[in-house]
């Protein structure tokens, strides 16, 4: 069987639709065995990959093909996630939820003094 990596990555759930998938390879966003692949690059079992979607890298290893999109629990049986990059993940989210926590959203919405005074600031930031 073979299955190309555009729908491979949207038949192991890692994106909603193959467009997606394959603006994400196009975008350099996924490397196949340490290098960059095209959306037509021919998956095989064994194989690397690194995909990185927003600030989540995964690192994966590639156990099982599919070109069909199934349920979640079928879907994770195609790859398995390195350790390292489950604990990078983990890390970098606990990181993340602990700069989020510091940041107090204001308790009203501002009136049409605030917004202006909000406007003048922003054009004198500007250069």
């Amino acid at each position: 069987m073979t299955v190309r990596l555009d729908k491979w990555l949207w038949a192991a759930r890692f994106f909603k639709t193959r467009g997606l998938a394959r603006g994400a390879i196009d975008g350099g966003h996924i490397d196949y065995n340490d290098t960059r692949a095209k959306p037509s690059k021919t998956v095989e079992v064994g194989a690397k990959l690194r995909i990185q979607k927003g600030q989540t890298t995964y690192v994966i290893q590639v156990l099982a093909l599919s070109d069909q999109r199934r349920g979640a629990p079928e879907a994770q049986a195609l790859y398995q996630e390195t350790d390292d990059s489950r604990k990078a993940r983990e890390e970098e989210a606990l990181r993340r939820k602990a700069l989020a926590s510091g940041i107090m959203a204001p308790s009203t919405r501002p009136n049409k003094k605030d917004r202006r005074d909000i406007s003048r600031l922003q054009r004198q930031e500007t250069p």
